[in-house]
């Protein structure tokens, strides 16, 4: 129980951390400053576009090197995931709070990028707008909710880290461990 996973348990929380930070200093930060200092709404589409798109291969590699720590936990901590008690249940919550940010993300992206075509002044990317007409008004609705649903599900994620953290302080591993094989044992009879 004394085996070091610095390199993944590293990954995993600085990927989180980034994914986390970011998303909220874009929702706050960007967002923000592009209202402040944009003008006009296609103005400030603009400006939070630009903020969002350099924001997003950094983004995507956070997400990668979480994901990738993740799944390296996972596979080290196994037994203790299948034999103590608790662990399984943070466990799955953990895997889906992740996809519904993964989903958030995405959607998040993906109307990221209608609203930027659609204020793009590059006659190219207008064109790429008109083929895809979309109610923009609706889309910077929805694309608000997103960009905020974004650091709530990753602060959830957080808090599930520091839940895993006091389930592998040693008081917490034995007992746990002893009730679930009691609990399994007594299913048996």
């Amino acid at each position: 129980m004394s085996e070091r996973n610095t390199v993944i348990r590293s990954l995993h929380d600085l990927g989180l951390a980034a994914w986390f930070g970011g998303s909220l200093m874009g929702a706050v930060g960007l967002n923000g400053a592009a209202r402040e200092e944009g003008g006009t709404e296609a103005t400030r589409d603009r400006i939070s576009s630009a903020g969002w798109a350099k924001w997003t291969p950094v983004n995507a590699a956070a997400i990668g090197a979480h994901l990738f720590g993740g799944g390296g936990l996972l596979a080290a901590n196994a037994s203790r995931v299948a034999t103590q008690r608790g662990v399984t249940a943070s466990t799955t919550a953990k895997t889906v709070v992740t996809a519904a940010a993964l989903a958030a993300t995405a959607y998040a992206r993906v109307l990221g990028k209608k609203v930027e075509l659609a204020s793009s002044t590059d006659p190219a990317d207008a064109e790429k707008a008109g083929k895809h007409p979309i109610d923009v008004d609706k889309a910077r609705r929805q694309l608000a909710y997103a960009q905020w649903a974004v650091p709530a599900l990753t602060g959830c994620l957080v808090v599930l880290n520091a839940l895993h953290g006091e389930q592998q302080r040693p008081a917490e591993q034995v007992p746990g461990m002893w009730e679930r094989a009691r609990s399994a044992a007594h299913l048996a009879w």
